[in-house]
This record gives structure tokens, sequence and C-alpha cells, in this order.
């Protein structure tokens, strides 16, 4: 199954904007602006259920393939019964978590901050998870899970957004991401990129490579000037796109039929197409953006305890392997790795390969590169940008 519903759409949700509207106002302390929800001290006795917001595939109990199960061991274990709703963009995680229906989430770094400003969540305290040690350092606090130190939940799985192209049109692998930018034209029509707001963070990084005057240092953190060249080069390359994808297995056929030739990808795409269908992918010399998905707690949980206990189980070895496994995604954690046969092609592990890797971050006007002389864009300029950018 892996992200076979995964849609990550452009239109975001008014709670959602306002949301980053308290964010830029009060900055990053998260809660809107009032005292955010304090950090669990202890563990205490299970409450008997935990209700789990995720994306599709990570939280599995055989329902879809009797040999996918790792909820079945989590609950004989800790005696809290799962119940479980997925969600297919992060648009409508955010939204959800507005119910205070759910005790945890998985979110994505374009939903995260988010969750965080607008108070969804609450700082995770880490020494309370004894598999949290494990966790690859590159994934702990960064600016996607973390506000001023504190962490707010727990490393998944992560990913980069690569390059795929057609190897009988392509019989040397592209060294830029030029291919889909300025040199796109010899394959107009059929060149494949990302359906989303933050998809506008791939054309930032290729600009800070080619135009350094623009003086872009992180593609999350664009003032206006720096979001209009995003803009006049994704609108530029409008006119050779032949598709714009958010769901992976339309993307798997579009290059197994030839309809398209090059475009951004993900690893588990690679792994999906038909075996002969001439692609491979490659990270190219400006890097790439890419996701982190974190585990986080809701302010309010109704079963804390047992949303504790989750987190910390969906990051032991066996289970993290399975589900990343699942999903197709390098797992949080090296231990994972003895439960699958493929951590190579996912790299992970791979400290240098994750370097070039932008991953995925929620624009906010308070610039998440440091800048405190200019107000920097936000995910609903993005917004209104990417509609500008589609037509």
């Amino acid at each position: 199954m892996k992200r076979s519903s995964l849609r990550r759409s452009a239109i975001v949700s008014t709670i959602a904007i306002t949301a980053l509207a308290v964010m830029t106002a009060c900055g990053t302390t998260g809660g809107g602006g009032s005292t955010r929800a304090p950090e669990q001290q202890k563990l205490g006795a299970m409450e008997g259920t935990v209700s789990i917001l995720a994306w599709p595939g990570y939280v599995e109990n055989g329902s879809n393939d009797p040999t996918v199960n790792w909820i079945g061991p989590f609950e004989k274990a800790t005696g809290c019964t799962v119940n479980s709703k997925t969600f297919g963009t992060s648009d409508e995680a955010v939204t959800l978590m507005k119910t205070g229906d759910y005790d945890v989430i998985s979110a994505s770094g374009d939903a995260s901050l988010r969750l965080i400003a607008g108070g969804d969540v609450a700082p995770v305290n880490t020494a309370l998870l004894k598999n949290y040690a494990g966790i690859y350092d590159f994934l702990k606090l960064q600016k996607w899970n973390s506000v001023e130190g504190q962490s707010y939940g727990v490393p998944h799985g992560y990913g980069a957004n690569l390059l795929m192209y057609n190897t009988t049109v392509f019989p040397t692998a592209p060294t830029s991401w030029s291919v889909v930018f300025d040199k796109s034209s010899p394959y107009a029509g059929k060149v494949t990129a990302y359906d989303s707001p933050i998809y506008i963070a791939d054309a930032a990084v290729y600009l800070m490579a080619h135009k350094p005057e623009l003086g872009i240092k992180n593609p999350y953190a664009l003032d206006d000037k720096q979001l209009a060249a995003a803009v006049d080069l994704l609108k530029a390359q409008r006119t050779n796109i032949g598709e714009y994808w958010s769901d992976y297995l339309k993307s798997v056929q579009s290059f197994q039929t030839g309809n398209s030739v090059v475009g951004t990808t993900w690893q588990v795409i690679k792994n999906s197409v038909a075996t002969g269908t001439p692609v491979d992918v490659t990270v190219p010399e400006e890097g790439a953006t890419g996701w982190s998905d974190t585990w986080m707690i809701a302010s309010h949980a109704k079963s804390p305890n047992c949303a504790y206990a989750w987190l910390d189980y969906i990051t032991s070895p066996k289970a993290n392997g399975e589900a990343t496994a699942y999903f197709g995604e390098a797992p949080a954690t090296q231990a994972a790795c003895d439960f699958r046969t493929d951590c190579d092609a996912y790299h992970a592990g791979d400290k240098a390969y994750a370097s070039k890797i932008w991953y995925w971050t929620t624009p906010i006007a308070k610039c998440v590169d440091g800048r405190t002389n200019v107000k920097c864009t936000d995910y609903s300029a993005w917004t209104t940008a990417w509609q500008q950018i589609k037509g």
C-alpha cells in the first residue's frame, strides 16, 4: 500500500492559515501566544485506549494485509487499544487535530510548526522514551520538530525528493535540476513535478545554487523578492509540465508508460515501477528537499500515557523497521535495519546523504534562516503563489 492515498494538496484550510498568523505574531513559542502545554514529567497508568491520526501505512493492524500488523503486539504489550484514522494531506491533518479527538499524530514538516503554533501539540519529554536514544542524531531537535531546543515529538522516518529520469532519454544521469527548470524545454510535456505549495522550496534550492545574488540561505525562508524569483522559475517551468502529481501511484504509471521522462520523485516510486522500466534516480548537485515525519502528542490528549507508550513502541527497532519499510522510507534508527533488507536503497543513517536534504519545514513570517531584518513569506503566501503558478 505505502503512500497509495498520499495527497498533500495545495489548498490550505482557514484554520491552518490562522495558526500561521498566530506564529507570525507570537514568534515560535507555540500555543497561540499563551503558555505552552506543560511537558509530562512521569508516566502513569495506561488509560486503555489511544486515538492515532496518521498517514496511510503508518498504523497497520493486519486488516489491509494479514502479514502487516504492528498494532497487535503494541496492544498486547501495553493494554492500550488503538483507534486510528488516516488522512490524505497535511492540511487535513491540521484541521482534524483541532477537533481534540486524537492523542497522537504523525506530522510532516509542512504541518508540524502549524500544530505547535496552534497549541495543538505538547512538548515531549524524551527522557520518558527508552528508544529515543537510538534515533539518528541528525533527525533530532530540528526546525520541524522542536522549538527553542524543546522537542515536540520523535522522528519516525525520512526520505528525499529525488530526480527520476528515463535512462533511454538520459543515458548519462543528469547532474542538475536544470533538466526540469532552465533546460526542461526539450522534454516539454513529459516533465513532472510534485503538486503542492511546498514544491516552491524545490525551486528555491535550485536558485540557491544558480542565483546566489538572491541571498537564499534556506529554501523555506523566502522574503518577497526571493519568493517572486521562485514563482517566476516555476511559471516558466509550467509550460513544460505534463503532469503535477500528488498520488505516487499515478507517478509510477506515468513513468511506466513513458508519459513522464524526468521529474521529482520518491524512492518508493522508483522501487514500485515495473521491472524493466528504464528509470533511475539521483540527488543532483544542488541537493534536494525531503520529509522527516514526526510523532507528536496532542496538547490535551485524553490518553497521554498510552500516547507515550505508542511513541516509544513505534520507534523500537522491529516496529520502526516494519512500518517504514511498508511506507517506503528510511527508518529513524540504525537498529531498525536489522528488520529490513533495503536500508541501503534508502541511504538509512547516511549522514552525508541526509545533509543534502532540506527537510520540509513550514514557511513562517519569522525567517527560519535566522534573519531578523526582513519578514519572510508564510505558508498562506506560498499557497496563493502556487495557485497562480498552476493557473
